[in-house]
Parts: structure tokens; sequence; C-alpha cells
């Protein structure tokens, strides 16, 4: 059984590609500095369309999280968790936190992306505890 897979577009392309390389790309506004994510024709804030991809640290916070222990379907293995990471750069982004207990993660802590593949043509980013930040971002 295959997993959802993310949807591809003009939009998608330059963000799906740098997943791909290991790269966690975001939308960066050239006229007021704002970093976006999720991909869009403007910016957010002053509504320039003058946008540029640009590699993000990596770096974040969990925001809010839940465990799911009832899987949506046989392609995802639970217990896993989902969470909401707030990037230095600012944007909120939807991933897993992988690699250790789910009874580890909390809010505040801070995690480093990481690439997982999602299928034999997709890389999509997930994040680990980050314990070389210890409780600050």
């Amino acid at each position: 059984m295959e997993r959802i897979q993310p949807a591809s577009g003009a939009l998608a392309d330059a963000y799906i590609a740098g997943c791909r390389v290991g790269e966690l790309r975001l939308q960066c506004c050239s006229r007021c500095g704002l970093h976006q994510f999720y991909p869009r024709i403007m910016c957010a804030s002053c509504l320039s369309d003058e946008l540029e991809w640009v590699a993000a640290t990596g770096r974040g916070e969990i925001i809010s999280f839940t465990v799911v222990r009832r899987p949506i379907s046989k392609a995802y293995e639970a217990p896993y968790v989902v969470a909401l990471i707030q990037l230095q750069e600012g944007p909120t982004l939807m991933s897993h936190v992988v690699d250790c207990a789910p009874e580890a993660v909390a809010v505040g802590l801070p995690v480093q992306v990481a690439f997982a593949p999602w299928s034999e043509s997709v890389t999509l980013p997930v994040f680990t505890l980050d314990s070389q930040r210890g409780n600050s971002s």
C-alpha cells in the first residue's frame, strides 16, 4: 500500500527537488524578507511576487504534536508522531518526529530536519530531537 503523495506542480516542484537533495527550501520575499511556507505565488506579508527559494537552517521547535496510535492505512506504521514545527525562519510546517520514543516528544523541544524516503520518487522532511540545543531554539 502506498502513502499519500504530495501534490506536484510549479509551486511545489522547487520544494520537492530540494528535499530530494537533502535541502529544506522555503520561499523568501526579496522585498520584505519574509520566509513563507507553504509555497504561494505572492508574499503573504507585502503581496510582492518577488519570491525566491532559499535553503532553511532546518532548525525549529515543536509547537504542537499528536501521537498516532491507529494509522489511516497499512502504509503507515504506528505509533508515530505528527508535529507542527516552527522553523527558525518563522514559518510553521507539519511533519513527523522520528528516531525517538513518542513519550520523548514535548512542546518546546528543539528539532533538526532530516529527510526520509516517502515513496520511490519522493523524499520528504522529517525531524529529529536536537539534543545539541537543549531546550532553547
